[in-house]
């Protein structure tokens, strides 16, 4: 008990500060006296076992270079405990040095607005076996526990009242918001998440009972659009705990950055005829084909932006945990490789589309959402040993954006050099870089292409373009500002003179068009599951909807988007909220489709709040980043290269 006293008094005030908060956590009893300020550790609190003969958990915590073991037997007050390890910092690439006693209160290259810096509020060191511990401010009153000091709305009581700052006008919309609700998970009594399908008669859920990292984000932009910002808080924490655990496959392990595909709340008994709540996460290790989820990390870094936007809560982004568990995800991403693209490679299967559908390589679906949690981390990530890191990020957005404009961009004219591009050119001034025969251009698209549209590919590789539309891929895109203001315009113009083929009965295709015969059996080595127009091998996904909504607030074309809602409403309630449609024009239910399905529900109600409001809905999206397009770091004309195409592209911006 000394050391704690005496370890203590060394802290200066500056570690004191709410922002600085060091996330410790723990698992949980099932007991409702838990509370959310302890396990979440805030106030740079430690938290002492004091019982030397405990039992732990098998899998010890990586987060900021402590291996500490977890209890397996909780004590009936769900206090969380915890042991002291010896500190240390964790290296990083580009030059970056993460200390777990030091954050920084200076945002670098932020776009948001000033934070709270006169919140004196902290919360007190507690110690285990206390009873009905309170955290306390710095006039010993106690704070409120349905509300934080950010004044968040608390989601729980919004659970209860079933308010919101959003007015509810129709009957679907009332379903949809009772069905939403009805799928939040609670931890240790507080939400914590949503399950991804909650239909009373699937008596096989499999994982569809759990909470998805990319399933969640339309259920949580649906309730921070609403005013409720506590479940979102409280997820973006605990995954981030999670993002510390011990995963491996066959006796090998991933980065640490690595995001869960999703989690689960488990009961497990203890001692006494008690249970405990813990936290099950999937990295990939059960999921189906064992392909880690790289999108995760991705999801998560987006949805901490758009929730600092709307709540104006700018602390959570602050704290040091949160802080490093964003660049440990950022060095995973950023990592030297043997590639020569900015792009990044991954394996099929590793994001929306997560079953084999030949995007291995460079899908566009992870570029635009790596181009987003790029521009995200820059406005996030404080300045103090950071610079490094924020300096590899300008370089790799100016590339990537530059990559995919240049390289994926296909409308008739482009279709026309590609057709009569010369192959085997082996020079730097070569015109077919990526030595693309013509005869992969597929026949559908020569008829397909309108004269006024065009769109991003599917992938780019040596010798491979996959011409396939990919709908949320070119919709972050267009989100993002990844693609130029002229191609984001050229992609909705290409929806919309195709609107049969990419909309059609229910919004909107996963891609375009489907893989049939001979093609099906090679790409998805027949996979029952991805037959033609079915599933990912162009079905039809509701939950597209909300990016298709925030991409036309974007770009001024509301009319589509509620051309569209519209769509969709005359159908979702009345077929039990799908989760894929089937067939070429998406008519009928997916014959695999579960029922009730949370991001269908959270998509169509997010899409009618940002029609309602587009105001709130543009804190959600990038615009055009001009500084970007000066800062070239090719030096191409050092090199005795051809030009730098970056002057062409800088010119489509000003039209």
């Amino acid at each position: 008990m000394n050391f704690i006293r005496n370890s203590t008094a060394k802290l200066s005030s500056r570690f004191l500060d709410p922002r600085n908060t060091l996330f410790l956590g723990s698992r949980h009893s099932s007991n409702p006296s838990c509370y959310e300020h302890e396990f979440f550790c805030k106030g740079k609190a430690f938290l002492l076992n004091s019982n030397k003969n405990s039992q732990f958990h098998a899998y010890p915590s990586r987060f900021l270079g402590f291996q500490r073991p977890i209890k397996n037997a909780q004590k009936s007050n769900c206090v969380p405990s915890s042991v002291f390890a010896q500190h240390r910092a964790i290296s990083m690439p580009y030059g970056l040095f993460v200390d777990d006693t030091v954050a920084s209160n200076v945002r670098y290259l932020s776009t948001s607005v000033e934070t709270n810096r006169n919140d004196s509020t902290f919360e007190r060191i507690h110690i285990q076996n206390s009873i009905s511990v309170k955290p306390k401010n710095l006039a010993g009153e106690e704070t409120p526990l349905d509300e934080d000091r950010n004044k968040v709305k608390n989601t729980v009581k919004g659970l209860e009242e079933g308010k919101g700052g959003v007015s509810i006008d129709s009957d679907i919309e009332k379903e949809g918001w009772n069905l939403l609700r009805d799928a939040v998970v609670k931890y240790c009594g507080y939400p914590i998440g949503t399950v991804a399908a909650n239909d009373p008669c699937d008596k096989m859920p499999l994982n569809y009972d759990q909470v998805f990292i990319r399933d969640f984000v339309p259920s949580a932009l649906a309730f921070l659009l609403k005013g409720e910002g506590e479940i979102v808080k409280n997820f973006l924490l605990h995954t981030l705990q999670l993002q510390s655990w011990e995963k491996t496959v066959d006796c090998y392990s991933p980065g640490q950055g690595l995001m869960p595909a999703s989690f689960k709340v488990r009961s497990v008994p203890i001692d006494d005829n008690k249970f405990e709540e813990v936290l099950d996460p999937d990295f990939g290790e059960a999921a189906i084909g064992r392909v880690a989820p790289v999108d995760s990390g991705l999801w998560w870094i987006i949805l901490l932006r758009a929730y600092g936007k709307i709540t104006g809560d700018y602390s959570l982004q602050e704290r040091v945990d949160v802080q490093t568990g964003m660049k440990l995800i950022l060095n995973l991403c950023l990592a030297d490789g043997f590639d020569m693209f900015p792009s990044l490679l991954v394996t099929d299967g590793s994001c929306m589309i997560d079953r084999r559908m030949g995007i291995h390589g460079h899908p566009l679906e992870i570029q635009a959402l790596f181009y987003a949690a790029l521009r995200s981390s820059r406005e996030i990530l404080t300045s103090e040993g950071s610079n490094n890191l924020v300096r590899a990020i300008n370089n790799r957005l100016n590339a990537l954006s530059f990559h995919i404009r240049e390289y994926y961009w296909v409308d008739m004219k482009k279709i026309n050099e590609i057709y009569r591009y010369k192959t085997e050119e082996y020079s730097m001034d070569a015109t077919n870089k990526f030595n693309i025969y013509p005869e992969q251009i597929p026949s559908w698209l020569m008829d397909w292409i309108p004269e006024k549209g065009g769109y991003l590919i599917g992938n780019l590789q040596p010798a491979h373009m996959d011409f396939r539309f990919f709908t949320l891929g070119n919709l972050w895109s267009i989100v993002s500002s990844l693609g130029t203001p002229r191609q984001n315009e050229a992609i909705l113009n290409l929806i919309e003179y195709k609107w049969n083929d990419i909309v059609g009965h229910m919004p909107l295709k996963i891609c375009y068009p489907a893989v049939e015969n001979e093609e099906w059996r090679i790409i998805t080595g027949c996979d029952p599951k991805n037959t033609p127009w079915s599933y990912h091998n162009g079905g039809s996904w509701p939950t597209l909807l909300w990016q298709f909504t925030l991409a036309c607030v974007k770009m001024g074309r509301l009319e589509l988007a509620q051309k569209a809602i519209a769509l969709a409403e005359k159908r979702l309630s009345r077929d039990h909220w799908p989760e894929y449609y089937d067939t070429r024009s998406g008519k009928f239910i997916g014959k695999q489709s579960r029922l009730y399905q949370t991001w269908t529900i959270a998509g169509f109600l997010t899409s009618k709040m940002m029609v309602k409001n587009p105001e709130m809905a543009s804190l959600l999206f990038w615009e055009e980043d001009l500084d970007l397009l000066e800062i070239c770091v090719c030096a191409l004309s050092k090199s005795g290269r051809v030009r730098c195409s970056r002057g062409a592209a800088k010119s489509q911006i000003l039209v």
